[in-house]
């Protein structure tokens, strides 16, 4: 992670931190360090970017303001959805342009196979099933505009169908929706321990991982990258910036690029079997269409982990469990009266035209952020890429176009009106779906 001089916020201890032996095992840099590629942050991307490289052959200094897997990456829903995010097709071809929009679109489609298949490559264990994402639709426009976006995306070969009715609740495990979109390819994991095992497998092909260590400048130095920490300096011909919804002022204007929101996630304790038995029945993940969208998933061990948009407090702790609660129990009576244990979140990117962007200021130093909801496959893929261009491949090959970092317009009012949009939008959305 990259928050400039701030230590490591205290965020609430997850269900997935519970569910490993150790979350802070990587000590932190002690002194001066040479390597090819140094790359900061310690999530999803910044360790498939470190795999990649050290399988290739080269030397990979990894740091992190926390550990492995501290911020979203070992924090989010664990759901490997294999969609862009808010753009329609005919949008994302109108601000892609014809190749861009193909290549993408073919990246974020294989997405989730592609992690699968990563994971089964090198044998991580983390809790991995591939048995489907369903998407239901809160309202009949929600319908008709999936009707025509699945055309589309199964042009590209996505296999999606579309559901109602019974065959809709059968699945779910619900009634609150009468209409739903079944991608075949999507699925979940065990967040923090995929990130785990991201960095174990990086490891023992020669990666350095860092914990406890944060950027504070990074200068070029005898024609060599330089960044210096508050534990010793790591020097470089390139660098890899990997720190999406935690980006701080490290590279100018990245944090001014995006808007950080906070993904909250609440899980029951074990359910009895007939309830259990009675929600998302074939093991798919399941989200909705709504602007303020749940997320949810089932445990092997009969827990219901639900999800949705929360916000940080000016206290420093995490708000919108209450709404959550009270969405979990609308969407699946079952749940009511049920314990909640755990309660948690982290940060992610949100940009300004709701694609990953992947840029590149200066010869040697690659960014790849931005997965608008969509980290757990995407960052793989951006991962990927981002040690594909060091390792010297051409910018006009890669799936994501290199664009200049820009400030989001008028971002400051943006933040400080968030709340207030969020609000509207879950009102929009209460009438909608009761409509």
């Amino acid at each position: 992670m990259d928050i400039s001089d701030k230590a490591a916020p205290d965020w609430p201890r997850s269900l997935w931190a519970d569910a490993v032996e150790n979350t802070d095992v990587n000590a932190p840099l002690d002194g001066d360090l040479q390597t090819d590629v140094a790359i900061i942050g310690a999530g999803f991307t910044g360790l498939r970017a470190a795999l990649h490289l050290a399988e290739a052959g080269t030397s990979v200094a990894v740091i992190d303001t926390g550990d492995v897997g501290w911020g979203a990456s070992g924090r989010n829903g664990g759901q490997v959805n294999p969609m862009l995010p808010f753009n329609s097709p005919a949008k994302l071809r109108r601000l892609l342009g014809a190749t861009y929009f193909e290549r993408l679109t073919e990246a974020s489609l294989k997405s989730a196979d592609e992690l699968f298949s990563l994971i089964d490559t090198y044998q991580i264990e983390c809790q991995a099933r591939q048995n489907g994402w369903l998407r239901v639709l809160h309202n009949e426009r929600a319908l008709r505009k999936a009707e025509a976006d699945v055309k589309e995306w199964n042009s590209f070969g996505a296999g999606m169908t579309v559901a109602r009715g019974e065959d809709v609740h059968r699945v779910s495990g619900t009634k609150s929706y009468e209409y739903g979109v079944i991608t075949p390819r999507g699925g979940a994991v065990h967040p923090l321990m995929l990130a785990q095992g991201l960095a174990k497998a990086a490891a023992q092909r020669g990666a350095r991982i860092f914990g406890r260590t944060t950027a504070h400048s990074l200068k070029q130095v005898d024609n060599q990258w330089q960044v210096q920490t508050d534990r010793g300096s790591i020097r470089s011909g390139n660098v890899i910036v990997a720190t999406n919804g935690y980006s701080g002022p490290l590279v100018p204007k990245l944090d001014r690029s995006i808007i950080p929101l906070t993904p909250i996630q609440m899980a029951t304790a074990s359910l009895p079997n007939d309830v259990i038995d009675s929600i998302l029945p074939d093991g798919h993940t399941i989200s909705d269409s709504r602007r303020v969208i749940m997320y949810a998933r089932r445990e092997p061990d009969n827990r219901i982990v639900y999800g949705g948009l929360g916000k940080r407090l000016g206290n420093g702790e995490l708000g919108g469990f209450d709404w959550l609660r009270r969405d979990a129990e609308r969407v699946f009576p079952q749940l009511r009266g049920a314990a909640w244990t755990h309660r948690w979140g982290g940060q992610i990117a949100i940009t300004d035209d709701h694609l990953p962007h992947l840029h590149e200021p200066q010869k040697g130093l690659v960014i790849g952020l931005g997965y608008n909801g969509r980290g757990v496959a995407m960052s793989n893929v951006m991962g990927r890429v981002l040690a594909e261009r060091v390792l010297g491949a051409a910018q006009d090959t890669l799936p994501f176009p290199t664009a200049p970092i820009k400030a989001i317009p008028y971002r400051p009012f943006k933040l400080m009106g968030l709340g207030s949009a969020v609000w509207f939008m879950r009102l929009l959305d209460a009438i909608e779906t009761r409509s």
